[in-house]
């Protein structure tokens, strides 16, 4: 499938890598990627992202994606529907972290990767993925670009899709930046 990707979705990947690799994680997941499309600059997604508004809110997208990370990956809808149950996350984090200190939930641990050296792609991230393959050949397109990627990131159920349609950027206003309603090529 990478023979497909433009050089700019190449590079997201590779940033993503990067971004995993710094942490000490192991596991290239959904949030990887769309960090490593906020930090792109003359693309297709870029455009788009700045088109929506988000160039200057770029920050407040990585500290939502903080956040839910601090929260054990949790969304806030999910969040929410655990309040109304009683459940009250904010709490259970304070407790964690009391005990085990800050980020305990995140995953942040240096020594979790002593089984395995290499960075591979979580489930989250195959997905998004494999759906920019779908997006890109229902739009007709012959490559996979970083805007691709992106319109992904909005399908997939998680925290980027929420945080993205939380700060305006939802599919369809991608569509609408990307292609116009016309459906050719708009941006970039």
């Amino acid at each position: 499938m990478f023979e497909r990707f433009t050089k700019d979705a190449r590079d997201v990947v590779k940033s993503a890598y990067a971004y995993v690799d710094g942490g000490g994680e192991g596991v290239v997941e959904p949030e990887h990627l769309l960090l490593a499309l906020l930090d792109r600059e003359g693309s297709r997604g870029s455009f788009a992202l700045v088109a929506l508004g988000l160039g200057e809110r770029r920050e407040s997208v990585r500290e939502a994606l903080r956040e839910a990370r601090r929260r054990a990956g949790l969304t806030q809808a999910e969040t929410d529907a655990l309040a109304g149950l009683g459940i009250d996350v904010e709490e259970i984090v304070a407790r964690v972290e009391e005990a085990h200190g800050v980020g305990a939930l995140a995953g942040d641990r240096k020594d979790k990767r002593w089984w395995s050296g290499r960075t591979s792609f979580g489930r989250g991230a195959k997905d998004v993925l494999e759906r920019s393959l779908r997006v890109a050949l229902a739009q007709r397109d012959r490559h996979i670009g970083d805007e691709h990627i992106l319109l992904a990131l909005t399908l997939c159920p998680g925290v980027p899709a929420e945080v993205l349609a939380d700060h305006g950027v939802t599919y369809e206003s991608l569509v609408r930046v990307l292609y116009g309603s016309g459906g050719e090529a708009k941006a970039g």
